[in-house]
């Protein structure tokens, strides 16, 4: 016998239905544990203190000789001898090259006999004048015979000096065919041989001199960081002036140069095209250890800051504005977000200019599992170890990237 199917039921019973089955559960759970409350997060921190900092900006430069000079012959000629080695150290007015001076030698044994010529001729005319000077006194010449003898003894006289300034210029020729050493320093090669002619004047040197000791160092640097050392200076209680600061030297290698640097002088007008200024720094390099053209980096001593705060890099973010923060730990445990301003990097710290202050405590650990507000299990952990005044950074950058490093860190 086939069933009927069953009839839906009602609005009114579902309704019913559905208020039993809360009850049931409400009843159920009562019975039951409660639900376990959030653990707090535990987080790292870091108290900030103000400690003295060595104000520094690292700069690249290229070195260069202090003195440099190119010889050239005055006047021409074959090359008799070279008197140096090459790659040695000449002092000033030291002989390099000889030329053939045979024409000018004879050129001055001509002067000189022009030269005893018109000193004899002025001793005859010397006589005449004083004899006519006797004879007119006594009416025995005219006085216009006189005035003769005495301006032939003055033309003489100019003829004498005429002939002895054509000897010096004759005698200047003879003396530039030994060519000299303008200064003192270091030569290079020859590009001239025994037997080659050389001209006066000719545009190619025969040999540079340049001068190792002291050795400057050209700094191009963008007009920012002139800004910059303006008011770092002024932190620091220095001149606005950088003439005369501390400079050290880092050698291609990453060595540093064994004697400091100072800033001699700094040019007047910024490069229209690059926005730079350039710096010049003077070196000593007794040992030539700086060569000419040579990449060097230069770390520029401004001063101490004497109550600077430092905070680890990877306790600074980025908020969606781009501005740097930090999460700071206050007293009751709670979180709280600060917008600061860094001056640049110190080691692995930041220079913090605004925002935070000794005293602080910062978290450098967890900060994925954090936000404002919130209540946090803060550990103090040790503060990074004190950069060296020749570890300071040059600028502001971006602290987002040390940041982003520790929370991926922390995630794994």
């Amino acid at each position: 016998m086939n069933r009927s199917p069953a009839a839906p039921l009602s609005a009114p019973c579902r309704l019913l239905l559905l208020l039993l089955c809360s009850l049931a559960l409400a009843a159920c759970s009562e019975g039951g544990d409660a639900p376990a409350s959030m653990p707090v997060p535990a987080v790292d921190v870091v108290t900030l203190r103000a400690e003295p900092v060595a104000l520094v900006r690292e700069l690249p430069g290229r070195a260069a000789a202090s003195q440099i000079a190119e010889v050239r012959p005055q006047v021409g000629g074959i090359v008799k001898a070279r008197l140096f080695e090459e790659g040695s150290q000449v002092d000033e007015g030291q002989p390099l090259y000889q030329l053939d001076d045979a024409t000018y030698r004879a050129d001055l044994a001509s002067a000189q006999a022009a030269l005893q010529r018109a000193e004899a001729t002025l001793a005859a005319s010397r006589l005449r004048a004083r004899r006519a000077a006797e004879l007119v006194r006594i009416n025995a010449i005219s006085a216009q015979d006189n005035e003769t003898a005495i301006a032939d003894q003055q033309q003489t006289a100019a003829d004498v000096a005429a002939a002895r300034a054509a000897l010096q210029r004759v005698q200047l020729d003879v003396d530039y065919a030994r060519i000299r050493s303008p200064i003192a320093g270091r030569i290079g090669t020859s590009s001239v041989t025994q037997g080659a002619l050389v001209t006066a004047n000719q545009s190619q040197p025969l040999a540079t001199v340049q001068r190792l000791d002291p050795m400057h160092v050209d700094i191009n640097a963008p007009v920012e960081d002139l800004m910059q050392f303006r008011r770092d200076a002024a932190q620091s209680g220095f001149s606005a002036q950088p003439e005369g600061i501390p400079v050290d030297i880092v050698l291609p290698d990453g060595s540093r140069h064994p004697h400091k640097g100072r800033v001699e002088a700094a040019d007047l007008s910024v490069d229209p095209a690059t926005g730079s200024f350039t710096l010049r720094v003077v070196v000593p390099n007794p040992e030539q250890t700086l060569l000419p053209g040579m990449y060097v980096r230069t770390v520029a001593e401004l001063g101490i800051r004497a109550d600077a705060v430092l905070a680890p890099q990877r306790a600074i973010a980025r908020d969606p504005k781009g501005e740097a923060t930090a999460l700071v730990v206050l007293a009751d445990g709670t979180v709280e977000q600060r917008r600061i301003v860094t001056a640049r990097a110190i080691g692995d710290r930041w220079l913090v200019e605004s925002g935070l202050q000794a005293g602080d405590r910062v978290i450098v650990s967890g900060l994925q599992r954090v936000r404002p507000g919130m209540q946090v299990d803060a550990t103090d952990v040790a503060a990074p170890a004190e950069a060296a005044p020749e570890a300071a950074g040059t600028g502001d950058a971006a602290p987002a990237e040390a940041a982003t490093d520790a929370d991926a860190s922390d995630a794994r």
